[in-house]
């Protein structure tokens, strides 16, 4: 199978996005050709964000809001979502997607789920081959959602710059669990839904588990995503650690 990246950048251009889906299934099923497909892509510099999180923190609502903030600057953004597979038919399991329903047949976005297929790690096994295909074709962000959050899910900070941990009120025990993984390496801690109660206390623990990471630059940012509390805030954070 032969893909033109010049026609690529041209449908995406005009919100044809055929294509591109039909050529990240040829590299995430590694199909012949491929590897030499991904030697003739030309990356932009354009910001990665990697969103993880344990499930209920709302990570798929933040990014239909942060989706909202950038298309609303008049910016082009492709999601991936990363979900777990199908025992039946190994397809992602789409999950919260449902939240970002508003976007799907949005001009300005491209949201593509893809089955983690029992990869480790929270993405999957060739995620930075499409990552550099989605930089290459004329989207301002690219937006990247695990599957959900661990000690072991690190692979997003290798793809992705920043690296965005989404946390909530209740998530005390949880960060004592991602001490020794994520937790060591995310750049920006966003803690969802602070109009819930204890919201405050929890915001002062993590300040003072942050504290021990010496000499590493890190935001707190908080938000209430179903109502874009705390949104354009995290967008100028993300904003600021892509241009240092």
């Amino acid at each position: 199978m032969q893909f033109a990246i010049s026609t690529i950048i041209d449908e995406v251009k005009n919100a044809n996005y055929l294509n591109l889906s039909k050529c990240i299934s040829f590299l995430e099923n590694q199909q012949v050709g491929s590897s030499d497909f991904v030697l003739t892509l030309q990356p932009n510099n354009i910001p990665v964000i990697g969103i993880t999180g344990p499930p209920g923190a709302g990570k798929s609502t933040l990014i239909a809001a942060l989706i909202g903030a950038l298309v609303g600057e008049g910016k082009k953004v492709a999601v991936l979502s990363v979900d777990p597979s199908s025992i039946l038919h190994h397809g992602a399991l789409l999950g919260d997607r449902i939240r970002m329903r508003e976007w799907y047949l949005h001009p300005m976005v491209y949201i593509r789920s893809l089955a983690s297929r029992g990869h480790l790690g929270g993405l999957i096994k060739h995620i930075g081959d499409i990552v550099n295909l989605l930089k290459s074709v004329g989207f301002d962000f690219v937006i990247l959602e695990t599957v959900g959050v661990g000690q072991s899910e690190v692979q997003v900070v290798q793809v992705a710059s920043p690296t965005i941990l989404v946390l909530v009120p209740e998530a005390g025990d949880d960060i004592q669990m991602m001490k020794s993984g994520l937790f060591e390496v995310a750049n920006i801690f966003v803690v969802n839904k602070t109009d819930r109660p204890e919201a405050q206390k929890f915001v002062n623990h993590l300040k003072h588990a942050l504290s021990e990471r010496v000499g590493v630059k890190t935001d707190i940012v908080e938000t209430i995503a179903n109502t874009g509390v705390g949104v354009s805030e995290l967008l100028q954070v993300i904003k600021e650690y892509h241009e240092h």
